[in-house]
């Protein structure tokens, strides 16, 4: 999946709960309510009894407590609770792809690029520029990009190409380099924002189960096994027993059997 589309799909789903959050419960109560009467539960919601404190003497007589019904209680404490929540985190762990976004977002599609007039083209070329810059180097030029991107806004064969299909175009042109890295970069950004899993985690797995009784090379051995156990699928187990048990004679004699 490219980043453009994945952007696409968070925006997607955030839409989806901001509009479930106005106008979903009824439909959900509803679905509830059906279940429920398929497993024989009175489909209402139970009342609970208030519990109130008594006043004191002194106190001001004006009850200002807010009595709320079962089903406004449910809304409030539970079903907004949640779906804020849900919206909240996916705002929160997607929010780089908002600056992804602002850098590299005339480059999503040919007719974004299109689009752009010139003061805005050259905004966008500047603001990659100063992304891609390291010290006083930068992988491109934003002047000599906007000049490309506006020579191949001519030469591109169709508005519906996708990010990849110009980067192939632009490869097998090989005459606009500050465009060519533009698209590589845009190209080569992670989709995920799920954090890896650590190379050795087989080895902790191994060491908290079995390290207590067990020693250093048998450890390292199982350890290999954990991280490149694709490559047993491949192994010849009886060939390895027959290697196995010629290193000795007492092992031929109990292997052979």
């Amino acid at each position: 999946m490219l980043i453009d589309i994945a952007i696409k799909e968070v925006k997607g789903l955030i839409s989806f709960f901001e509009e479930f959050r106005e106008t979903g419960l009824s439909k959900a109560i509803n679905d509830a309510k059906e279940i429920a009467v398929e497993m024989d539960v009175d489909p209402v919601f139970v009342q609970k009894r208030v519990i109130r404190r008594k006043r004191q003497f002194d106190e001001n007589p004006i009850d200002n407590d807010v009595s709320l019904s079962a089903e406004e209680s449910f809304k409030i404490n539970y079903f907004l609770y949640i779906v804020d929540q849900a919206i909240g985190s996916l705002k929160t762990r997607f929010e780089q792809y908002t600056e992804y976004e602002n850098i590299f977002g005339f480059l999503f599609s040919c007719a974004e690029l299109k689009s752009y007039d010139d003061k805005s083209l050259k905004l966008s070329c500047s603001k990659l520029e100063v992304a891609l810059k390291n010290g006083e180097r930068s992988d491109i030029d934003a002047n000599e990009l906007f000049v490309e991107l506006r020579l191949l806004n001519h030469f591109l064969p169709s508005e519906n190409m996708s990010p990849v299909d110009v980067l192939t175009f632009l490869k097998q042109r090989d005459c606009f380099p500050n465009a060519l890295i533009a698209y590589r970069v845009l190209l080569t950004i992670p989709v995920t924002v799920a954090s890896a899993e650590r190379s050795f985690s087989k080895l902790k797995l191994l060491k908290s189960y079995l390290r207590s009784s067990m020693s250093q090379e048998r450890l390292n051995g199982l350890a290999m096994i954990a991280i490149e156990n694709d490559l047993l699928v491949n192994v010849d187990y009886k060939e390895l027993v027959k290697n196995f048990a010629s290193k000795n004679a007492r092992r031929i004699a109990l292997f052979s059997q």
